[in-house]
C-alpha cells in the first residue's frame, strides 16, 4: 500500500513549516472566509466560537458514511465541535452551536494525534475523517506533527461544509488525500437567511474547484475504498432552498463530468428549523425524485443516492456516551 503524501511533507519539513504559518494566522485569525480577525492565541473567540485549543465531541469507527469512507472497517471520524456556519437546520446542532461547548473537550494536538492513532490501531479503520475540520486546521497540522512519528499512516478525509478559504485549502495540498465537501447552495440570500454565512456560494466554489484541483476525481483501491479524489455531497432541502440544479449543473461545467456525487436525502426539521416555515417538514417524494430525474440529465453516474426518509440511519445523538449513532449501517 503506497504512503499518504504527507509522509513526504514530513519528512522533508514541508509539513513544519505550513504548521507555523497556519498558526500565525491564529493570532488576527483568517482561516475561515469569515475572517473575524480575533486573537485565538489568546483564546478570543469570532464566530466559530473556537479558541486556543482544538475542541472534539467524539472519536469513533462510522459504518454509516459514503461506502468508499466507511468500507468494512468503518471510517476513523473524528467529530470537532463548533462550526462556522449557523445552519438553522444543523443535524449536528449539539455540538456546533452549542456555547456551552466552549471549553467542554478542548484537548491539546498531542491528544489529538494520539486520537488518530486509537483509530487506526485499535480499531483498524479506512482513514480518518476530519468532520467540521476548517477553524482547526492549524491544529490539525500540529497533531500530525506528533502522529506521524508515531506511526501514523492512513488517509485523510477533509469533510467541510466547503466554506474554506483558498489560502488555507493551499495550506492542505499534499496533506489532505480525501476531500469531502458540502455544496449546500445555490442562493446567496437563502445561505445568509439560513446558515448566516455571507458570499457562501462564490466561496464554496471556490473551494471545491481548489480541492478537485489538489486532488481530482475519486480514486478507489480493489476493495472499493477512497484512497484519492474528490466527493461533493448535496443534501436535498425542502421547498429547492439548496438549488439543486444549479448547484450540480455547475459541478458538471466547472469541476468535472466525471465528478462523484452523493446525494443526501436525509433531512429531518432538527435544531430550529421547526419554527422555519420553508425547512419545517422532510423532502416529499417528488422532491427527491426531481433530483434523481436531475441526476439523469446531467449525465451524473459516479457517486450514491441516500433512500428516502433514511434520516433515523444517519442522524447522531451526541448525548450519548462513547458513540454518537444508535445504528450504524454496515
Amino acid at each position: 500500500m503506497s504512503e499518504p503524501r504527507y509522509i513526504g511533507l514530513f519528512n522533508n519539513g514541508t509539513l513544519f513549516h505550513r504548521f507555523h504559518k497556519m498558526k500565525s494566522r491564529l493570532s488576527d485569525c483568517e482561516i475561515c472566509p469569515r475572517r473575524c480577525g480575533v486573537n485565538r492565541l489568546k483564546d478570543e473567540r469570532g464566530d466559530c466560537n473556537s479558541g486556543a485549543l482544538p475542541v472534539i465531541s467524539a472519536a469513533c469507527d462510522h459504518h454509516g458514511e459514503e461506502p468508499a469512507i466507511s468500507g468494512t472497517r468503518g471510517s476513523g471520524t473524528i467529530f470537532f465541535s463548533n462550526c462556522n456556519l449557523k445552519c438553522v437546520y444543523c443535524q449536528n446542532y449539539q455540538i456546533s452551536q452549542n456555547k456551552n461547548c466552549q471549553h467542554v473537550n478542548e484537548v491539546d494536538s498531542r491528544s489529538l494525534a494520539l486520537k488518530m492513532l486509537y483509530l487506526q490501531d485499535e480499531l483498524g479503520c479506512h482513514n480518518i475523517n476530519l468532520v467540521s475540520p476548517t477553524h482547526f486546521v492549524p491544529h490539525i497540522l500540529e497533531a500530525l506533527l506528533d502522529a506521524i512519528p508515531m506511526g501514523l499512516r492512513l488517509p485523510l478525509v477533509y469533510n467541510t461544509n466547503a466554506y474554506d478559504s483558498i489560502e488555507t485549502l493551499r495550506e492542505l495540498d499534499g496533506i489532505v488525500d480525501i476531500y469531502l465537501p458540502d455544496i449546500k447552495y445555490s442562493s446567496d440570500k437563502y445561505a445568509m437567511k439560513y446558515s448566516r454565512a455571507r458570499n457562501y456560494v462564490d466561496s464554496s466554489r471556490q473551494a471545491i474547484r481548489e480541492m478537485h484541483r489538489q486532488v481530482g476525481n475519486l480514486v478507489m483501491d480493489g476493495d472499493g475504498i477512497a484512497k484519492r479524489g474528490l466527493i461533493v455531497r448535496h443534501l436535498i432541502l425542502p421547498n429547492d432552498i439548496a438549488g439543486s440544479s444549479d448547484s450540480l449543473s455547475w459541478l458538471v461545467n466547472n469541476v468535472s463530468t466525471e465528478v462523484t456525487l452523493s446525494i443526501m436525502a436525509q433531512y429531518s426539521p432538527y435544531h430550529l428549523a421547526p419554527r422555519v416555515p420553508l425547512l419545517s417538514r422532510k423532502i416529499s417524494g417528488f422532491e427527491y425524485q426531481t433530483v434523481l430525474n436531475l441526476l439523469e440529465r446531467l449525465g451524473i453516474e459516479n457517486g450514491w443516492v441516500q433512500e428516502l426518509d433514511s434520516s433515523e440511519i444517519y442522524i447522531p445523538d451526541f448525548k450519548r456516551d462513547g458513540h454518537p449513532f444508535s445504528m450504524q449501517v454496515k
